[in-house]
């Protein structure tokens, strides 16, 4: 058994009656894959895995159909479900800059623990805490939480290579399993106090490099997968000149997808499978200290996975295989658990942090993007959102685009038109062509459903230039995505506010 220092302080748990005496405050886990691609999981429809323990979730639960990231790519994305606000309102992402403290400390994890929740992390945090835009950076935030299992940058695979870690490499040498171990102790701890708990983890798997979890490498031993309906290149010629400019499109051949599918694949789902081990593991802790009836669980991912769809690899790019990831809630409190269900309203990241402080019973922060889940498990024929913006401001210049995505469409806008490009538009009827087999932009019959879209972009546009942080290059983007600019009149000015790093 590991033992934990749970800190309580007798305000906190005044200040817990004082938010909600009416009923009592449930436990919350979060658990959050990394690069998971929605068709990864059976009851997203895929015969070919096994994932019986995200399965018995969803059927416990509520399944989302039209889960979203708003960006496609570690940094950006953990940084806004934690602040539950868009990537150029947290200024945080890969070549950009770090989530300034005064952000971080309105985060989900900081207003439970300030509330009395008894608070762990454990796996990759995903991004560093700097004390203002020009600041020094700030040790990991262990301080924040009751209990640590985190560590920096991408972390290791090798438990005992995570230093918050290494108490549980004998047992656990593959991190996996070992945040399954790490949750299960502390829910074994919380559940001896008289205060809610909220557990975050973050499972490095199935992140590059591709390293499972050698006891389970007879799960797909000799197995063949069906490709999806696009997968390979011919199913992405029509897709921009611009996406192709970066790795995920060279990563298609390099590591594996054009002629190696299957084995890439199976290592891919071995991967995945041991996330699912580690989510029985904590949903036989919470049986085991009987507080299953007061604990929700939400389940999803930081990203998706490209796995070959288009001719592609990784992720970044706001097409459906990077940014549509699975979303699974399961509240043992209501009426609608058990029955299966499932919701096709429009979610995304950026509606974690809302959830979870609405159910804690806290006061949502007025400045984040976000909604609440949770009307949707009461209805889920419901709505929270009528468009979700995607974003990408990484890598490349010319990948750089801007999309708003609808349940029935999208349209995406590749800005970058230096030498040998053109601006360009593209528009996807997801309800008819959820593959994204055909750009219907320059189709006159979908004329008034560009316009409609276009729309919507040039209102979230508009957000963008009221809203973004100042620094870190993201008001460059108010002209750099402007369709009504001519891109010889923003090119220069657009790449002289941009970040050092992102210049090289």
């Amino acid at each position: 058994m590991h033992y934990f220092n749970l800190l309580i302080l007798t305000g906190q748990i005044t200040l817990i009656v004082a938010l909600g005496a009416q009923e009592k405050q449930p436990n919350i886990i979060y658990l959050m894959s990394d690069d998971q691609s929605i068709y990864s999981i059976g009851c997203y429809g895929n015969i070919d895995v096994q994932t019986p323990n995200l399965d018995r979730l969803s059927a416990d639960g509520i399944t989302f159909d039209n889960h979203y990231v708003s960006t496609a790519i570690c940094m950006a994305s953990r940084a806004s479900v934690m602040t539950g606000m868009y990537e150029y309102k947290t200024g945080c992402n890969f070549q950009h800059g770090d989530l300034t403290e005064d952000k971080w400390l309105w985060s989900y994890p900081v207003l439970l623990r300030k509330a009395g929740y008894l608070t762990a992390f454990a796996g990759k945090f995903g991004f560093n805490i700097i004390d203002g835009p020009d600041g020094k950076r700030l040790p990991m935030p262990e301080r924040d939480f009751d209990s640590w299992g985190g560590g920096e940058g991408q972390t290791k695979y090798k438990t005992i290579a995570n230093d918050s870690m290494k108490d549980y490499a004998e047992e656990y040498p593959h991190s996996t399993l070992a945040y399954g171990a790490f949750g299960s102790d502390f829910i074994a701890q919380a559940a001896q106090t008289d205060q809610p708990f909220c557990l975050s983890i973050s499972f490095k798997a199935p992140h590059k490099p591709a390293t499972p979890d050698p006891r389970f490498d007879a799960i797909y031993a000799g197995k063949t997968f069906t490709k999806p309906t696009n997968y390979g290149r011919e199913n992405g010629k029509h897709f921009s000149k611009q996406s192709r400019q970066d790795r995920q499109y060279e990563r298609f051949e390099s590591w594996g997808y054009a002629d190696r599918y299957d084995e890439v694949m199976a290592i891919y789902h071995q991967q995945i499978y041991a996330i699912d081990v580690a989510v029985g593991m904590l949903r036989d802790a919470i049986d085991a200290h009987g507080i299953t009836d007061n604990t929700v669980i939400i389940y999803t991912s930081d990203n998706g996975f490209f796995c070959g769809s288009h001719g592609y690899g990784s992720k970044v790019l706001p097409y459906q295989e990077s940014t549509k990831v699975p979303l699974i809630i399961y509240d043992p409190r209501h009426t609608n658990s058990g029955k299966r269900l499932r919701s096709d309203a429009l979610t995304a990241n950026i509606d974690f942090a809302p959830t979870i402080l609405s159910l804690a019973g806290l006061h949502v922060p007025e400045n984040i993007d976000g909604a609440d889940l949770m009307p949707l498990y009461e209805d889920p024929t419901a709505n929270i959102h009528e468009t979700i913006a995607l974003i990408n401001v990484w890598g490349h210049p010319a990948t750089h685009a801007l999309a708003i995505v609808t349940k029935d469409m999208k349209y995406i806008h590749w800005p970058y038109a230096a030498e040998g490009f053109e601006a360009t538009d593209e528009l996807y009827l997801l309800s008819k062509d959820p593959h994204e087999l055909v750009n219907q932009a320059d189709n006159p019959e979908y004329a008034a459903d560009i316009k409609q879209m276009r729309q919507y972009y040039d209102e979230q546009l508009a957000n963008w230039t009221k809203e973004a942080v100042s620094y870190n290059g993201y008001q460059s983007y108010s002209t750099a995505f402007d369709r009504n600019i001519e891109w010889a009149d923003k090119f220069d000015g657009f790449l002289k506010e941009q970040p050092e790093s992102k210049k090289k």
